[in-house]
């Protein structure tokens, strides 16, 4: 891959970067320059400004990648003039005005509900019980627990926050799909790749798809940088 292909990870709610490690490791083994954004997922303008300090940073085109929430902060964030591909990891991907919480006012009919427990202090946080079987049900046990008990608080003005100009209408992107989820619904994840134009990629995995299958993340992202280089 070309050496001028920058690669920027930018991970969802209730977790932070170090989930990334697994696709780091894979992406630079390959070569690549690669950064990961800690952003707080308090406010969506926050994680945008997060984002756009890594991307100024940057001495190239960017393929820029975001799981789950994450797909809100890039449809936002990808704007930015050295972004070239974008790549949505069992993401949202929201259009002018959408906002997660207005993605999943109507979820798809059968559609589990993921166990969100009511707000703290304008936050949330997952079921640690459940969060196991909902949010990464392929991980093995051990490290499901280590990622429930240090999962990261959910912004309310996160949820909330909507798009002003979604970058996947300009810019092309990728979609893996993960077929086993249980926080966003697959048939929900096909219609915004869909709308969104995107080259999609669907696998037999959980949410958490970019730690229990980091090999099959990275190639996925590969595809894009490849494509802009």
């Amino acid at each position: 891959m070309p050496s001028s292909v920058n690669i920027v990870l930018v991970h969802g709610a209730f977790a932070d970067g170090s989930g990334w490690e697994g696709v780091y490791r894979a992406l630079k083994k390959s070569g690549h320059k690669v950064s990961v954004v800690q952003h707080a997922t308090e406010t969506l303008v926050g994680d945008v400004a997060a984002t756009n300090i890594v991307l100024d940073a940057q001495d190239g085109p960017v393929v820029l990648v975001g799981h789950s929430y994450g797909g809100v902060v890039i449809t936002e964030a990808g704007n930015h003039a050295k972004v070239k591909a974008l790549v949505y990891i069992a993401a949202f991907a929201p259009d002018a005005g959408e906002s997660v919480s207005s993605l999943i006012a109507n979820p798809p009919p059968g559609a589990a509900a993921p166990p969100i427990l009511p707000p703290r202090d304008g936050f949330l946080f997952l079921d640690t019980a459940k969060f196991h079987d909902a949010f990464c049900a392929d991980v093995d046990a051990d490290k499901a627990a280590f990622m429930a008990d240090s999962q990261l608080p959910w912004g309310l003005g996160a949820l909330g926050g909507a798009i002003t100009k979604p970058a996947w209408k300009s810019k092309p992107s990728w979609y893996l799909i993960a077929g086993g989820d249980k926080m966003i619904p697959p048939p929900a994840q096909k219609l915004m790749s869909q709308r969104a134009g995107s080259t999609v990629v669907e696998v037999a995995a959980s949410h958490a798809v970019y730690v229990s299958q980091p090999g099959t993340v990275a190639d996925l992202i590969e595809k894009a940088a490849a494509a802009i280089g």
